[in-house]
């Protein structure tokens, strides 16, 4: 239950924890060293800090922007407090399963390229096998409270995004196939049926109509993140679109999938949505659609690219737009 894509890291690298035990604090404390005390609650710090690293926590913003919403829409208000907060806490450590069973798969690469080789594994601030418990840890969890808070259909779509994610697109698809992003896009997409299933059990069209709306808005948000660090992919022998296509194909997909993202959400409009809404989603998405066919156009020009800019405003586009959802479903 994660996106395929994260926002890059930013700011100082994270400082590399020694593989010892974290509790030397108390060691600290027996001995009576103020200072060893001190490199002590430093050491936990950085043991926590690289364990939320491994939730990959930016993606799962993600994740709650898109779910909430999708709640309130199938409740036509604001449903129960209580189910919010179980669908949030279960999606989070969802989200958090298979982002560090993705780092523990990935480690290999990810020590690779210059985006990925800050995470955890690749610093040596977690072993692979803490990784590998950590995320399955999080996994029978995160199923526990779905299926003991929510219904059946919500649980199993919560554990298929699991599997998903790390066993068909990360194992698989990712390393394999041009594809990758397109067909891992289903897991991304994921939460918004998972959040309407939770207060509805069942799935009505409006959740297939969002559900299109975030599946066909990770291609050009993806794809942006992609052509910023295709040097990256390629050094890690990951087939991404923009590392074995050609300039015109990435193009040409970027703008028809934009195109898609934009088509779904007004096709949302009919299905009991108020012109607020409709309003909202012609308007950003015109936005969206404008810095596609810039990113399109920059790259035939032979002008800097600057797909961040795209990668960005989609980041932008997918917020206004599920926060016009959550306003339409309390007016």
């Amino acid at each position: 239950m994660s996106m395929i894509t994260e926002r890059p890291a930013s700011g100082r690298p994270q400082r590399p924890v020694v593989l010892r035990d974290p509790y030397v604090a108390a060691t600290a404390t027996a001995t009576g060293t103020a200072g060893a005390q001190a490199a002590g609650r430093r050491d936990v710090r950085a043991v926590v800090a690289a364990y939320v690293s491994l939730m990959k926590p930016r993606i799962i913003e993600l994740l709650l922007v898109t779910t909430v919403p999708a709640m309130m829409l199938a409740a036509g208000g604001m449903p129960d407090l209580g189910l919010v907060l179980v669908v949030l806490v279960g999606g989070t450590l969802a989200g958090g399963a298979a982002s560090a069973l993705n780092c523990y798969i990935d480690r290999d690469i990810d020590q690779l390229m210059r985006r990925t080789k800050r995470r955890p594994l690749p610093a040596h601030s977690v072993t692979p096998r803490a990784a590998l418990v950590f995320g399955l840890t999080l996994a029978a969890v995160s199923v526990a409270v779905m299926g003991v808070f929510t219904n059946w259909l919500a649980t199993a779509l919560t554990a298929a995004a699991i599997a998903y994610y790390d066993l068909v697109y990360t194992l698989w698809l990712k390393r394999t196939t041009p594809q990758n992003t397109f067909w891992g896009g289903i897991c991304g997409a994921a939460p918004v049926l998972i959040g309407w299933a939770a207060v509805t059990g069942g799935l009505a069209p409006g959740a297939w109509a969002f559900f299109a709306v975030v599946f066909f808005w990770q291609m050009p948000h993806f794809y942006a993140l992609a052509i910023k660090y295709k040097d990256d992919y390629a050094r890690a022998g990951i087939p991404m679109l923009p590392v074995v296509a050609s300039t015109t194909r990435v193009n040409r997909e970027i703008v028809i999938f934009t195109w898609l993202t934009v088509a779904a959400s007004v096709a949302a409009w009919p299905l009991g949505m108020s012109p607020v809404y409709g309003v909202v989603a012609l308007v950003s998405g015109a936005f969206f659609l404008v810095e596609a066919h810039r990113l399109v156009a920059r790259s035939r020009s032979g002008a800097p690219l600057r797909p961040m800019r795209l990668f960005h405003w989609s980041i932008t586009y997918l917020t206004v737009l599920f926060l016009a959802v959550a306003v339409d479903a309390l007016i």
